[in-house]
């Protein structure tokens, strides 16, 4: 039994020291190796962006910033919308009366003129009606030529000259009648068209409202398309729109608002406009599926920044402008200064500015986050000459039986980076005999 507490109390006391000996390690203040290189500062021009020189903010140094200009460019307020095109005539040619077709005067997808007969159907009954109208109307005017003589000479009443007066004009009344009937069954073309493909041959009857053929007026055609109705006040017959059909692509044709439909459309509060376009070409048709921009206004001398340069904050929107100003120790530089900003229109990466800066003035597109303040000093970065200097630098550290320059260590700038006036070059460059040393990994004493 007592063997078993000194076991247990022997456990304890083991796991206590253990547990103690690892704190200690964990906690422990790291030495200083004798052999750890070390990287002597040489004096030379400071690298721009390393250690506590340029580009770090945080130690009063200048902001790396990408920047660019307010440029001057004609701007254009479009809507656009999709539409379908239409032909400035068309109708579907039907007959009024139900009869059997005899003849068809034309050729399917062929132009037809207006009065050109398009289908004959038959007429021989109407014929011989007609036949015997103007018949009856040549006894009716003879009889009433006969009654004129004689009452001239006093041998018949005048009531027998007035009732074959009505005889003669019941004839001739019946005689345009039958005209008529006889007409209604010879269609013809109301106007000059591209006739379709006819759904009828000769032989077929027809009923009366029966689809026949249609027929295109393809020479002008008309545009319809749907604008929302904050643009009514500035829509009106004749603005020019440009016409873009998905068939043709690259086709951009003028045309002109022609009318716009008063009323509105309560179901998506949006109107209806039509402009007409020619078809010079004759590549369009009726039916196809168009995109439309209409030009509502158009600035010539509008004032644009790069979108990246809009800074948005607390719902309004500010660029910040390059202005000369001074450093922190007092010497001249160029500083940030934050500047409220009325937008405009959006085009290809580009935002019109209304107010708030003018033509020429420099803005930031890049580095807005560690512009903290008003009035920090800022360095330009030039992306040419960036992206140059990458180009040499991994040519030089690509090429044979050489190495990339080696990375100086975190810990090794630390000693000179206090803010004097030798931090910034102590921590951006290194002796080579210090690098040498380094990469050998030997000590620099």
């Amino acid at each position: 039994m007592a063997i078993k507490k000194l076991h247990a109390t022997v456990a304890v006391v083991g796991i206590a020291v253990l547990s103690g000996a690892a704190w200690w390690w964990q906690h422990r203040a790291p030495a200083p190796a004798a052999d750890a290189p070390t990287v002597a500062a040489a004096p030379g021009p400071t690298r721009p962006g390393a250690g506590g020189g340029a580009g770090a903010p945080g130690r009063g140094g200048p902001v790396a910033v990408e920047v660019a200009q307010v440029r001057t460019q004609r701007m254009s307020d479009e809507a656009q919308a999709v539409g379908t095109l239409r032909s400035r005539q068309s109708v579907v040619v039907r007959p009024e009366v139900a009869g059997r077709i005899v003849a068809i005067g034309f050729r399917d997808g062929q132009p037809v003129r207006r009065g050109q007969m398009l289908f004959q159907l038959d007429d021989t009954l109407p014929a011989a009606e007609l036949k015997q109208a103007e018949a009856q109307a040549s006894i009716a005017r003879a009889n009433h030529r006969r009654n004129e003589e004689l009452v001239a000479q006093n041998f018949v009443s005048r009531s027998a000259l007035e009732q074959t007066a009505a005889n003669l004009a019941v004839a001739e009344a019946q005689v345009a009648l039958a005209k008529a009937r006889v007409a209604r069954l010879r269609i013809v073309a109301p106007f000059d068209a591209s006739a379709g493909i006819r759904l009828v041959n000769v032989g077929d009857y027809v009923k009366d409202g029966a689809d026949l053929v249609n027929l295109e007026d393809t020479r002008g055609l008309l545009v319809d398309f749907r604008l929302p109705e904050r643009y009514l006040p500035q829509l009106r017959p004749g603005q020019a729109v440009q016409v873009a059909p998905d068939a043709l692509p690259g086709l951009r044709l003028p045309a002109r608002i022609e009318a716009l439909e008063p009323l509105v459309d309560a179901n998506g509060r949006s109107v209806l406009v039509r402009a007409a376009l020619e078809n010079s070409g004759g590549n369009l048709r009726p039916g196809m599926f168009a995109r439309v921009e209409a030009v509502l206004a158009t600035r010539e001398d509008a004032l644009v920044v790069p979108e990246e340069a809009i800074v948005p904050q607390a719902g309004r929107q500010f660029v910040i402008r390059v202005v000369e100003g001074k450093a922190p120790d007092g010497r001249p530089a160029r500083v940030g200064q934050r500047t409220e900003v009325r937008l405009g229109l959006r085009r290809d990466g580009r935002v019109e500015v209304l107010e708030g800066v003018s033509a020429g003035d420099t803005v930031v597109t890049a580095g807005h986050q560690r512009l903290q303040r008003d009035g920090m000093a800022l360095r330009i970065v030039e992306l040419g000459a960036a992206r140059e200097g990458g180009q040499q630098g991994g040519q030089q550290g690509g090429r044979p039986g050489g190495a990339a320059a080696p990375a100086v260590p975190a810990s090794a700038p630390a000693a000179g980076s206090g803010g004097g006036p030798g931090s910034s070059a102590g921590a951006a460059a290194a002796t080579p005999t210090a690098l040498a040393a380094h990469q050998r990994g030997d000590a620099v004493r």
